[in-house]
């Protein structure tokens, strides 16, 4: 008993100390880390570290956001109970269980075959079901299942692929961390309407970038 006191101490602590202060306010996302246990999809030998201000490695070279990052990025994109959100990433799972508990359908797709097979199980464990995991590179998007309400990339890419935009159905919303080490801003997609769209600069940081992002050109002289 007093271990679990321990561990809900600890996730109040990360949701107060960290994520709130971090202008997360919206008390839907805000609930729902208290629901969503996040050290059953870290790695086991990093449950102690589930609460931590930082990023876990999760194995191949991966990692999971740090807690402040996940929840910011659930907030701005303002999902709704029947939205079709594409993720691209799964990484270790916990973000899908987020999308997924407050959005419609989520289709997740990693590069990391291994990823998608480990987070089948723990989604089935929390009673989340509306998720469709695939194995695949979807770096410069997913046709099979768009148009989307809402996609996130959970890696940095140096350049906006234009296909990923060009997938959203009017009033969706992409959000992507953009740029090269050390400068990259968060930015929030929205389509106005077919082939129009708006760009939102959100905030600074800097995350790994996804496996086979597509590269800028550079000129050569």
């Amino acid at each position: 008993m007093e271990k679990q006191l321990d561990v809900e101490r600890a996730r109040f602590n990360m949701v107060e100390q960290q994520i709130r202060p971090w202008d997360v306010l919206d008390q839907r996302v805000l609930e729902l880390l208290f629901k969503v246990k996040r050290e059953d999809f870290v790695p086991p030998q990093y449950r102690s570290l589930a609460f931590a201000d930082m990023e876990i490695p999760i194995g191949h070279g991966e990692v999971a956001l740090q807690p402040k990052m996940e929840a910011r990025m659930l907030q701005e994109l303002a999902l709704q109970p029947s939205d079709r959100i594409l993720e691209v990433g799964t990484g270790c799972g916990y973000m899908t269980a987020l999308l997924a508990s407050l959005g419609g359908h989520v289709y997740s797709v990693d590069i990391e075959p291994d990823f998608t097979r480990a987070a089948a199980p723990k989604l089935a464990h929390c009673g989340i079901f509306n998720v469709t995991l695939e194995a695949g590179d979807a770096a410069r998007g997913w046709a099979k299942y768009e148009p989307y309400d809402a996609i996130i990339l959970t890696g940095s890419v140096p350049v906006m692929p234009d296909e990923l935009p060009k997938s959203l159905n009017p009033g969706g919303r992409l959000l992507a961390v953009v740029g090269e080490p050390p400068v990259m801003e968060a930015r929030l997609i929205t389509c106005a309407a077919p082939v129009a769209y708006s760009t939102l600069g959100l905030f600074e940081t800097c995350i790994a970038a996804l496996r086979n992002a597509p590269q800028p050109e550079h000129f050569v002289f």
